[in-house]
């Protein structure tokens, strides 16, 4: 399990500024479905619209569980963090936050849910929001850690998009 302490020396707080991206996100997704759908009322689809934005939006939730859970409680990024150590395994090979990917996706499956047309923008903004935040915080924070290990790996593994590593291989080649 996740333990949020730190060890003398850790260079990294455990949770960093993750809750903080998240809950700004979801803030914003919650602004967006009270304003278009309760508010201003537009932009909502009818069958068999309905149908396929909620199960859609179930898909992204199962995903985005298990992209998080994957990330967070599966892979031993705690301890990385209190060793100093860049993880870059497991899923840490197909995208380098899966913390945060997971949360997006999930909220984007949240948003689906309420079938409306006008919605689908939050999935770019809350992209753009996280974007920004990781690279201002947490990528700095890594890049003056790890240096070059972080550098090389940034060139490889999407920040927030998950991407099989064979894919990125492809991709890199290119």
């Amino acid at each position: 399990m996740l333990k949020n302490y730190l060890k003398e020396g850790q260079k990294l707080p455990l949770f960093g500024v993750g809750p903080y991206i998240i809950y700004g996100i979801a803030v914003v997704n919650i602004i967006g479905i009270v304003l278009l759908c309760y508010v201003l009322k537009i932009g909502i689809l009818d069958e068999p619209w309905t149908l396929i934005f909620r199960i859609t939006g179930i898909l992204l939730i199962v995903s985005g569980i298990a992209i998080w859970y994957i990330g967070a409680l599966r892979s031993d990024m705690d301890d990385s963090i209190t060793e100093n150590r860049l993880q870059t395994k497991g899923i840490y090979a197909c995208v380098r936050n899966p913390m945060y990917s997971g949360w997006w996706i999930a909220l984007s499956g949240i948003t689906m849910m309420w079938h409306n047309v006008w919605l689908l923008i939050f999935p770019i903004i809350d992209w753009l929001i996280m974007t920004v935040a990781l690279i201002n915080t947490e990528e700095k924070w890594l890049l003056n850690l790890y240096g070059e290990e972080y550098a090389k790996y940034k060139k490889t593994v999407n920040r927030c998009i998950p991407c099989f590593p064979k894919h990125a291989e492809k991709r890199r080649k290119r």
